[in-house]
């Protein structure tokens, strides 16, 4: 999470929302409401500077926030999906994180300018027959739309969601007019969350976890007797990146720019077509955002993100060049 939200799915198709349609792929956005959620949880309520109507998005969907101090963060969409004109998005404090959510609790306030990018879904809400979704923390954020999706389509589905304490758990009073399908479990007073629940689920049952690593960990465990495409996640930092599959350098050509570069061992994909004069939107730099996903054209990609699932990268035709490198001598990108 990157500030406030996490990012990174496995186990179901993916579902990529086009970017805003604007010049460079970015729109401004003003600060029209910061309140707080919890402890330690503020909440923006944002607004298209010129008032316009804002790209559409789907459960599970989350932005780039660009600030004026220049750091470009992702947060999950939380907010009514069917108001064209606002957007919400829920960030926590993290003290030793890398500066994003000590800026927006520090110094970001109303009226305030930020520029958007997005948004894209790399976490969609496949069909089910019933949903248990499964939240710690501030990874309640993009289950909020997606529980409102599953109500509006009459599916059933339940609510586990954790927290350290009641104080710090953001939404419950927006989260207490569904009744006994959420179950609030801070830790201070029920200990772990009881992921047996998992295994009582009806058949037909799609789990959605987002949440720290140690519950996304748990949960997969829990898990693991669910059918395949049956588990989707979201992690707040990226996986362990595995080594490169080769130590030498490759070449990258980018088919639309007409320009090919050498990527050398100690250099990113990223970098080095920024080097040639061909930047791509990126954010995280830790293949988890989806923010700077390339198209594959030719070539085997290596790949070393935190969200492509196995059927993703099989079919080899996307890239994420801020940490996925190249299995091949030339790796042709739609840049």
């Amino acid at each position: 999470m990157l500030s406030g939200m996490s990012i990174t799915s496995d186990a179901s198709p993916r579902q990529v929302a086009p970017a805003a349609p604007s010049s460079g792929g970015k729109v401004g956005l003003r600060v029209t409401r910061v309140e707080t959620l919890a402890e330690g949880v503020r909440g923006l309520t944002l607004s298209a500077a010129d008032d316009g109507r804002l790209p559409d998005w789907t459960p599970g969907s989350h932005v780039d926030l660009t600030f004026d101090n220049g750091l470009t963060r992702q947060y999950s969409l939380c907010g009514d999906r069917w108001d064209p004109h606002t957007y919400r998005v829920a960030v926590l404090r993290e003290p030793a994180g890398r500066g994003g959510s000590a800026y927006v609790h520090d110094e970001l306030a109303e009226g305030d300018r930020v520029e958007l990018a997005g948004p894209r879904n790399n976490f969609a809400l496949a069909p089910a027959d019933h949903y248990l979704f499964i939240a710690g923390g501030i990874g309640i954020t993009p289950l909020l739309p997606m529980m409102e999706q599953a109500a509006m389509l009459d599916i059933p589905w339940t609510l586990l969601y954790g927290g350290r304490h009641r104080a710090s758990m953001a939404f419950l009073d927006q989260l207490a007019r569904w009744g006994d399908r959420v179950l609030v479990r801070p830790q201070d007073e029920y200990g772990l969350l009881d992921l047996s629940v998992i295994g009582d689920q009806p058949a037909g049952t799609k789990v959605y976890c987002c949440g720290p690593e140690p519950l996304l960990d748990a949960v997969r465990v829990a898990a693991a007797g669910l059918p395949a495409g049956h588990l989707r996640t979201e992690r707040f930092v990226a996986g362990a990146i595995p080594p490169p599959v080769r130590s030498t350098s490759f070449e990258v050509e980018l088919a639309r720019s007409g320009v090919t570069v050498t990527v050398e061992p100690g250099s990113s994909v990223l970098d080095a077509v920024a080097g040639a004069g061909v930047p791509i939107l990126a954010s995280c730099r830790q293949g988890i955002c989806g923010t700077c996903e390339t198209g594959v054209i030719d070539g085997t990609p290596d790949h070393r993100d935190s969200l492509l699932d196995d059927e993703d990268r099989r079919r080899g035709d996307c890239f994420y060049p801020c940490v996925s490198r190249a299995a091949c001598d030339l790796l042709v990108l739609d840049a």
